[in-house]
């Protein structure tokens, strides 16, 4: 029996195109290889294996009504659903169909939830009173949080920043983001200091090995163990549900305009393609001026 990839030869050269032309990380590229394969093995299965050309609008609504039928999220339908998107648009670019059939496939609608974010004051509480160990780790464990809040970037950007990132002359750090896109973020007096005497301090440094943060044995932080670290911390000054790395890029970006930044500037720091990504933010901005009000005016 011919596997999916001889049935349907048009799925790699497609990957290859997000990989090596979008430049999109391995991680999203394995996220739209599941979702063709769950798709083209159902074509397989339940209609024959048809061409490319021969695929129906009515075949996609059948797949997406399965998968929901069996428990997926909106957003899980809806991410589903675009990578079908992006491959048929592909397709098209390639004169490979002449209609594409997402075109007149709707998909479910999704309740937009505010960010969550850590109120500036148990920020505070984070750096001031939360006693970190003298140790290696606690010296880690407290940086990688500072510079989580003081710079909003990702848990994958932080993981991959070297020493030479860090641009002690001009006090900003360069982030290597998403598509590979590198953008520029100033970071404190305080927290550049901190940075200096932890390079400064390295226990071990491997030839050829500059990554930034380091175990106490000079290997790489693992995501997994950030993000257990973070969220310790997190629990002891805050009861809000979400306590991941990615709250703190909320808070970054949320204290930044309740202070009065730009949008377009915290876009910029925030390394978003699309102005309406940081906008979200906006939200609770509105929603701190309802209650500055509130307070402040006498007919409130």
């Amino acid at each position: 029996m011919p596997t999916i990839y001889e049935q349907y030869p048009q799925i790699q050269p497609f990957l290859d195109y997000l990989q090596f032309e979008k430049r999109y990380s391995h991680h999203t590229v394995a996220a739209y290889q599941t979702d063709l394969e769950q798709f083209f093995n159902f074509l397989a299965s339940d209609y024959e294996a048809p061409s490319i050309p021969s695929i129906l609008p009515t075949f996609i609504r059948t797949w997406l009504a399965g998968i929901k039928s069996v428990g997926n999220t909106a957003k899980s339908i809806n991410r589903k659903a675009s990578t079908l998107q992006s491959f048929f648009k592909y397709q098209l670019k390639l004169e490979a169909i002449e209609v594409n059939p997402m075109a007149t496939v709707s998909t479910p609608k999704i309740s937009k939830r505010l960010p969550e974010f850590i109120q500036e004051n148990h920020i505070a509480t984070l750096f001031n009173h939360v006693e970190f160990t003298n140790d290696w780790q606690g010296k880690t464990e407290r940086l990688v949080l500072a510079l989580f809040y003081g710079t909003g970037m990702r848990l994958s950007e932080l993981i991959g920043l070297k020493e030479n990132d860090i641009d002690t002359y001009n006090a900003q750090v360069k982030v290597l983001g998403k598509g590979n896109k590198e953008r520029i973020i100033p970071i404190s007096v305080e927290l550049l200091a901190g940075l200096k005497i932890y390079i400064a301090e390295k226990p071990l440094r491997k030839e050829g090995f500059n990554n930034l943060f380091t175990t106490e044995k000079g290997a790489a932080l693992q995501p997994r163990n950030v993000y257990t670290f973070v969220h310790k911390h997190l629990s002891s000054v805050t009861t809000i549900q979400k306590r991941s790395p990615h709250i703190l890029r909320h808070s970054f970006a949320t204290h930044l305009l309740n202070n009065g930044a730009d949008l377009n500037a915290v876009k910029e720091l925030l390394g978003h393609s699309s102005l309406a990504s940081t906008q979200v933010y906006t939200h609770n901005t509105i929603e701190n001026l309802k209650n500055v009000f509130k307070k402040a005016h006498p007919k409130a």
